[in-house]
C-alpha cells in the first residue's frame, strides 16, 4: 500500500503562500495580477490565493479556451470568478492557433500545436498584463515541474510561481482548505491540448503515487528501490520518473550561454 506525503499545516501555508503574493507584487509596484483560469484545481487554488492576498479588485481572471476545451471546463473557470467576484476576461485561442499554423504554411504535428497553443496562451496574458500593469501569476505546482509537465515559455512562463513547492495532491488538499467546488478539485488534470488529452495518457502513474515517489527521491534523497517501495510502484515507473526528470532539465534552468559567471 502506498504511502501519503508528510502532512502540512493548510493554515500556516495559506498565511505563507498569501504573504509571498503581497510581497512580490509590492515589490513590483503593478496593481495586481492576472490568472489564466482552466477550471483546473492549480488555476482554481492560484487563483483563490490571489484574490485572498490581493482582493479582488487586485485580480483579473482569464478564460483562454480552445476548440478542445470542454465546455464544463469553461463554465467553472466563469463560476469560480463570478463566486469571488472577480472581473473576468475570455479569449478563444483557437482562431489564432489557426492563423500562426497557416502563416507558417506547415502541417504541424501534434505536439507542435499543442506547444504552440500553451504558448499563445501566455502571450495573451502577458498583453493583459502590460495593458493593465498587472504581473502573471503561474499556475504550475511542484509534481509538473519536477517531470517537465509544461510548456518551455508556455505555462511554464510567468513572473513569479505561488505553488511551485506543493506537489499536485498538496494543491488538492488546499482546494479543499480554500472552499473551492469538489468537482474543480477533484477533477482529473487534463490540459486539453488535443481533444480528450489528459495528463495520465503522458505519466507512468497517477499523481497519488507519482508525488510519493518524488518526494522520496527529490525531497527525502531515497533510492530507487526504496521510492518504489513508498509508493507501492515498480521500478519501472521510479525509473521513468528520473527520465521524465532529467530530460527536462533544460526547462528548469537559464538557456545556455558564454556569458561569464553572474554577469
Amino acid at each position: 500500500m502506498a504511502k501519503l506525503l508528510p502532512a502540512i499545516d493548510l493554515e500556516r501555508e495559506e498565511r505563507r503562500i498569501t504573504a509571498f503574493i503581497k510581497r512580490v507584487v509590492a515589490k513590483s509596484g503593478a496593481r495586481g495580477v492576472v490568472v489564466g483560469l482552466s477550471g483546473g484545481v492549480d488555476s482554481a487554488v492560484v487563483f483563490a490565493l490571489c484574490v485572498r492576498a490581493l482582493g479582488r479588485d487586485g485580480v483579473l481572471a482569464a478564460l483562454l479556451p480552445s476548440k478542445h476545451t470542454p465546455l464544463s471546463d469553461t463554465e467553472d473557470a466563469a463560476r469560480l470568478a463570478d463566486e469571488w467576484g472577480v472581473n473576468r476576461v475570455s479569449v478563444a485561442i483557437s482562431p489564432l492557433v489557426d492563423a500562426l499554423v497557416s502563416a507558417t504554411r506547415s502541417d504541424a504535428a501534434k505536439l507542435a500545436r499543442a506547444n504552440v497553443q500553451a504558448r499563445i496562451r501566455m502571450t495573451i496574458l502577458y498583453y493583459l498584463a502590460n495593458s493593465r500593469d498587472l504581473l502573471v501569476v503561474g499556475t504550475g505546482d511542484r509534481s509538473e515541474e519536477l517531470l517537465g509537465f509544461f510548456t518551455k515559455f508556455g505555462d511554464g512562463g510567468a513572473d513569479f510561481l505561488p505553488i511551485a513547492h506543493l506537489y499536485k495532491t498538496q494543491v488538492r488538499l488546499m482546494g479543499k482548505h480554500l472552499g473551492i467546488s469538489s468537482d474543480i478539485v477533484d477533477k482529473p488534470a487534463s490540459p486539453q491540448l488535443w481533444p480528450g488529452h489528459t495528463a495520465e495518457e503522458e505519466l507512468p502513474a497517477g499523481y497519488q503515487k507519482l508525488d510519493v515517489v518524488m518526494h522520496s527521491l527529490f525531497d527525502a534523497g531515497d533510492s530507487v528501490p526504496r521510492a518504489a517501495t513508498e509508493a507501492a510502484v515498480s521500478r519501472t515507473v521510479v525509473h521513468r520518473v528520473l527520465e521524465m526528470n532529467r530530460k527536462s532539465t533544460h526547462k528548469r534552468t537559464l538557456p545556455p550561454s558564454l556569458r561569464p559567471p553572474g554577469g
